[in-house]
């Protein structure tokens, strides 16, 4: 259960700090805008480590299905573009794969 919850404080972290590049390059806002957004990257990243698994790889590879998620959460709630049943389809094909990742009993 705490894995999840990093995963999403990991998830909401690197929205934040993508989008404040493209908030940047592709809204036409200040630079300053790039601050926040890369103290937010450095959160992102620092969480991932804290995610209950040894390996790095298999720690980032469960977490791209909450990354999923959280992105077409971004999607409707900031950009105000409601998700259709493919997104949800597929974010739950995603979820699915990150339990099964994380979950599963690994050999050591």
């Amino acid at each position: 259960m705490r894995s999840i919850l990093i995963y999403i404080i990991a998830a909401l972290a690197e929205i934040a700090g993508c989008f404040s590049f493209w908030a940047w390059l592709r809204m036409g806002k200040s630079p300053w805008w790039l601050v926040p957004g890369c103290g937010s990257l450095l959160v992102f990243a620092y969480a991932l480590t804290l995610v209950e698994t040894a390996d790095a790889g298999r720690a980032y590879a469960a977490y791209g299905g909450i990354y999923i998620c959280s992105a077409l959460i971004w999607l409707w709630l900031a950009e105000g573009v409601r998700p259709d049943r493919w997104d949800i389809g597929g974010a739950a094909i995603c979820l699915i794969g990150a339990a099964v990742i994380l979950f599963a009993p690994h050999r050591a």
